[in-house]
Parts: structure tokens; sequence; C-alpha cells
């Protein structure tokens, strides 16, 4: 009895309890948040027990004659008084919630200053519609006016004039620690001496903004401009046709995952990983940056049939996808405009490969072929086709072997894709989250073109994690995988690969009986010892039995596969495009921030040609062939990502940072004739 009232009584009570906190909080956060054409979020620089200079006062003082109009507070004589604020808000779902300003994303910040003394730039967010906001006077949110002159809300100016500063008193309870980060940091150079406790009160600055602000400036990625290098000037010089585009990588975070592993995103409100949150940053990130090619990782299948797919058809892509194999519900994608590529092939991977323990995981990877699109004053066939791979290889840092096994697949599959006619390579670019450390054994097998990895611990491959403590640890052993497998040690199919053929292979007793009585069969073993009756009896070839020479071949051999001494290869010459550091910053560069630790696991690679004599301590120098690296979009530090409160924030809705870089594909001077 009392198992049942605590079931159906209790539980609900506790549940709508806990439903009616969250829609509280995120009201309030909502209000902090949103864009308004009435109240704009100030700059919250902590305060804590200040009077208003007289120099304040007066700008308060013609702020509030000026800016209220016919608002009542503004014809009342100077006075202490507090003023009530009310901030209503509609709820935010779908493409109303938290839409950031990055239509305004390279434009230069305004500084608003207060008496004399430089305040922070504060890049608030903003909706894509502003929101109606209702300001009177009520109990529901008093604001408290800390010196001789008043302070009202009042809708700013048609010009967009600065307002002055007024010190006021507020309540900030239960919000994400990003969005006062945001607020006290002037840049990515100025860190905060100290966070606020949540929940505060506490005195803060408060000082309306322009309405338009730039995205923000924690999170702030410049672009590098690589063209203006000498090396690539003097390239461009020789042929200046180039076919330019960009090429997106970016790990979107399946919903799926993050409501299997909550306990990694303990630092975010539940109200910024909500899909209908998080879609909207996520298409207007990519809508901004507007690459030509698209290739995404931890795509959920529902989410990509149902939302994904036909946005993307939208802004004018094609699209092609590929879901873990298993029960995994997300997958890679790969997406192109049509106007500037056309398909020439398409190549889904699966890793699993059933019985094989180095091949058992569901991940899977995407090759796609495709054939720039030129003006009509050109033929298709003055530049190369172009490779894009894209893979999200498996998370286990204690599985190496597996991670090396699925790359191998994943080679072999481009080197077959990208071979051409004559043996060399059209241009290949490898997207996608490796989960690989730089500088690790499998970055360098990628980017130098062989690796040693007889004996080498399991763990050691991906460098994410040191489990050099532990007694056991399971090593490398050749050859990684079996010759069943039908891929070399330098990462290349045996044979091309042809359909699986169904059913167990059939053979008829006949065809193997004749084998009792092959050449081989019938001699004596010279060692063998001379038993009579056992040993020395020879059997008799029957009269029927065919010669050796015209003796039946195996109708589906087996192909015979090299293999070394754990040395593997791959011969595409293939360098990244980020040097992972940050000079003007002394640190490296992060693309994800799992646990508050930063770390670079995804890598945009692509074809270079090597440098003669240029190996420096074991690693490769590259110089560009064909295909040039145009410009970059810079990564952020992990000192950066830890003011905006690690991934995912309110602003960043993965847990990965996306990567983009331009490129450009040499155009010969064949012509239509």
């Amino acid at each position: 009895m009392i198992g049942t009232v605590l079931c159906y009584v209790l539980l609900p009570a506790a549940r709508l309890l806990r439903a009616l906190l969250d829609a509280f909080f995120t009201c309030r956060k909502n209000v902090l948040l949103a864009k308004t054409t009435s109240t704009q979020i100030g700059d919250f620089t902590a305060t804590r027990g200040r009077s208003i200079p007289e120099e304040q006062e007066a700008l308060l003082q013609q702020w509030l004659q000026e800016g209220t109009g016919n608002s009542p507070s503004s014809e009342s004589a100077p006075a202490v008084e507090e003023v009530s604020v009310k901030l209503t808000s509609a709820w935010l779902e779908g493409s109303e919630l938290l839409m950031t300003s990055l239509s305004d994303l390279n434009s230069v910040p305004e500084i608003t200053q207060c008496a004399g003394q430089q305040l922070t730039e504060l890049h608030t967010l903003a909706s894509s519609e502003p929101q109606e906001h209702a300001v009177s006077k009520s109990a529901e949110e008093t604001v408290a006016v800390a010196g001789s002159a008043p302070w009202a809300a009042v809708v700013p100016q048609t010009d967009h004039q600065i307002a002055g500063c007024a010190t006021v008193s507020v309540d900030v309870q239960n919000e994400d620690p990003a969005v006062l980060a945001w607020s006290l940091a002037h840049d990515t150079d100025t860190v905060p001496a100290e966070l606020p406790t949540w929940p505060i009160r506490d005195t803060v600055q408060l000082c309306p903004l322009p309405t338009e602000v730039p995205y923000h400036e924690i999170l702030w990625r410049d672009w590098e401009d690589l063209s203006v290098q000498p090396c690539v000037l003097e390239q461009v010089t020789k042929n200046t046709h180039l076919f330019e585009f960009r090429v997106m990588s970016y790990n979107i975070l399946a919903q799926d995952l993050v409501e299997q592993g909550l306990d990694l995103y303990l630092h975010c409100h539940r109200d910024i990983l909500n899909w209908n949150y998080r879609l909207p940053n996520l298409l207007q990130e990519i809508q901004h940056w507007d690459p030509d090619i698209l290739c995404l990782q931890e795509v959920q299948e529902n989410h990509y049939w149902e939302q994904l797919e036909p946005t993307f058809k939208a802004m004018g892509f094609a699209c092609f996808y590929k879901r873990r194999t298993g029960t995994k519900t997300d997958g890679c994608a790969v997406c192109y405009k049509h106007s500037r590529f056309q398909l020439i092939s398409f190549s889904p991977v699966e890793y699993f490969r059933p019985g094989l323990d180095v091949l058992n995981r569901d991940n899977v990877g995407l090759v796609l072929l495709l054939q720039p699109l030129l003006p009509d004053s050109l033929h298709l066939k003055a530049v190369s086709p172009l490779c894009v791979a894209n893979t999200h290889v498996l998370f286990n840092p204690r599985r190496g072997d597996i991670k090396l096994a699925q790359m191998a697949l994943l080679l072999a599959e481009i080197d077959k894709v990208a071979k051409t006619a004559e043996g060399n390579h059209y241009p290949v670019i490898l997207c996608g989250d490796l989960n690989s450390v730089p500088d690790s054994p499998l970055y360098k097998f990628i980017r130098n073109g062989e690796l040693s990895y007889q004996g080498m611990p399991a763990w050691k491959v991906s460098g994410q994690e040191d489990f050099s403590h532990q007694l056991y640890s399971r090593k490398l052993l050749a050859p990684l995988w079996p010759s069943s497998l039908g891929i070399t040690d330098n990462c290349q199919y045996v044979t091309p690969c042809q359909p699986k053929k169904t059913g167990r292979r059939k053979y008829s007793r006949d065809f193997l009986l004749q084998f009792r009585f092959c050449s081989v069969a019938c001699e004596r073993p010279s060692q063998l010892i001379l038993l009579e009756g056992v040993t020395d009896a020879n059997p008799e070839c029957p009269p029927l039995c065919p010669k050796p020479a015209a003796m039946m071949k195996d109708p589906d051999p087996q192909p015979f596969v090299p293999r070394s001494s754990g040395i593997m290869r791959h011969g595409l010459n293939l360098t990244s495009v980020y040097s992972h550091f940050l000079p003007q910053r002394g640190r490296p560069e992060v693309t994800t921030m799992p646990m508050g630790l930063g770390a670079t696991v995804d890598y945009i690679f692509y074809s270079a040609e090597p440098v003669e004599n240029g190996n420096r301590g074991g690693r490769r120098l590259y110089k560009d062939g064909a295909l040039k690296l145009l410009g970059r979009l810079s990564l952020l530090s992990e000192d950066v990502l830890l003011l905006a409160n690690g991934l995912p924030n309110p602003f960043c809705s993965s847990d990965h940072l996306c990567l983009l870089a331009s490129f450009g594909l040499e155009i010969s001077s064949i012509r239509e004739g």
C-alpha cells in the first residue's frame, strides 16, 4: 500500500515540482539571453558596494530626460526610489531559441564607456526576430537604485545612442557561467580575476548597448589567409587559374549521445542541450561560413532525414549519409553544392567485419569522387576530380588496434576510388573525428605514410590517455588483420572489390578426392621411419586419375596477401590543414573539450607533394601541389574555451568546434574546341 502511494502520488508530485523549477529557471535564462527592443543586456562588471559619482549622475539624468520621452520617470525630480522592471518573454522554441548575430560576425565591435572608464565589450545573444518585452512597475523583479539618481528602463534611441550607466542591484540565480563570463571578459586576452558564485545578489553596472552587436569575442575565430604567403603566391603565379572551394568538417553531437551521457555535460544548463535549441545554432553557423563541401559526424539518423537533409537541399546541397551499423543511431554525412560539383562515385565504408576482433565495431566512413564544375568556356577535364572522405573512428582509447585497422580500410577505399589510370592519385581531402591527438602514432601514420606497430601498446596508438601504469596492456602483433580481409600492409586492396557471393562454397567429392593421388602426396619423406605394412605402402594412382597438369583449379581461390613484419604504409601523401599550435598565444589548438580538458581529435588532411630530402626528426615535409591550401578558420586554445564554460555552451551547440579550410585546385589551359 505504501509503495503504491509513493509510486502514484509522491513521484508525479516530485516530477511536477521539478518541471516548474526548470520552467522558472528557463524563463530567467531566456530573459537574460534574449535580444529585445526595450531593454538591452548590460555589462555585468561587479561593483559591490560602490556609489554613483556625480559625473554618472549627470549623465544618467540627461539620459532619462532624453530617452524616456513621455515616461513619468523623466519628469520627476531626482530622488532615491525603487523602480520595478517586469521582463516578460514568450517561450522560445525552434528557430527562435538563441539565434546569434552571425550576420555581423566580421564587423568591429563598438566600445561603451561610462564616465571615462572603458567598459568591457559585450557581445550579446540575439534572436533573429526581436521579442517584445513589457516594461512596467511591479513587485515581480525590483531594481534598487544605489545613489541619488533614479533609474528607469527606457526604449533606446533610433540612432543607437549610447546611454549612461547606472548601478543597479539584480538577482541572478542558476545562470550558466558562460553568460556572465561572456560579459566579464573584454577579449580573449582578458581573463576575469574571479567569476561570481551562483546564486548571487550583487550590485552590477548596466549599460544599454546598440541594437546590433557582433557575435562574440571570447569565441571569436579569425580567418587566416594563407594565399598571401610567398610560397603560395609563387605557385599561383605559375598558373593563375584556380578552382576555389571551401570544406567544413564538423562533429555536431548527436542528441541520442547527449541523452546517454548527461554526466559529460553537467556544466551546461539542460535547455542548451535541447535539440530544438541546438539545431538553429548549428544550421546558422553552417550557413554563415557557406562551405561548398560539408563533412558531418555524429549525425542522428532521424534528424538527418527529417530536418537536416531537407534544409541542406534547400541550401543547394546534394547529400549522402551512412548510419553506423548495429544498433547505433548516428552516422556520417557528406554534402556538396551541386552547382559546383558533380558526383562521379559514392562509396560507403563499413568497418565491422564478422568474426574479426580487430574490426568488431560499428564505425563507418564515406568516400566520394567529385568532378568540379567549370564555366562553359572551360572543358570539365581541365580540372582534376576530387576525392573527399569523411569518417568517425572508434573512441575507445585502449583499442588502438581497432583504430589502425579502421583507418587501413578507409585508406584502401580512398586508394581504389582516387587512383588514376596511370597509377597516380587524384587530389584527396580526408575529414573526420579520428579520436587521436596530434603526433600520436595514428596521426603520424596518416601524415608520414608509415608506421611500425609491432609490439606497440594499443593505448599508445591514439595518445588520448596514458595507461602505462597498468600491469597488463594489449600489444599490437603482426599481422594486425588477417589475409582474408584482402588488404595489404600498404593499405590497398589485393584485387578490385567484387560483390560478395551468397551461400557457402561447395566442392564435389570427386574434386576433393583427386588430391589423394597427386605426385607430392605419393612421395615418401626422407626422414620417415620405415615400418613394415605401415609406412612402406605406396598408394597406387588409379588409371583414370588426371595428371597434375590437368587438375582442376579452384573456381574462386582466395587471393594471396603478402604481409610484412609489423609495418603498415600508404602512398596518399596527406598533410594537415592545421598546425595544432597557436603561436600568438603560445598554446596548442583544441577542437573539443570533454570534461573540461581541451584536446584535438578533428582534422582535415589534404594531398600535397613531399619535399625532397625533407624529413625533419621523422616528420615528413610537404609543399602544395595541384591542391593548394588558401586559408583556414583559426581554432581556439583551452583557456579561451574555459572562459566560455567549455563546450557546448549557449553559443556553440556542439562539444566540438567546426573546422573550415579554403582550397584551390589548379585548372589547366584545356578549352573547348
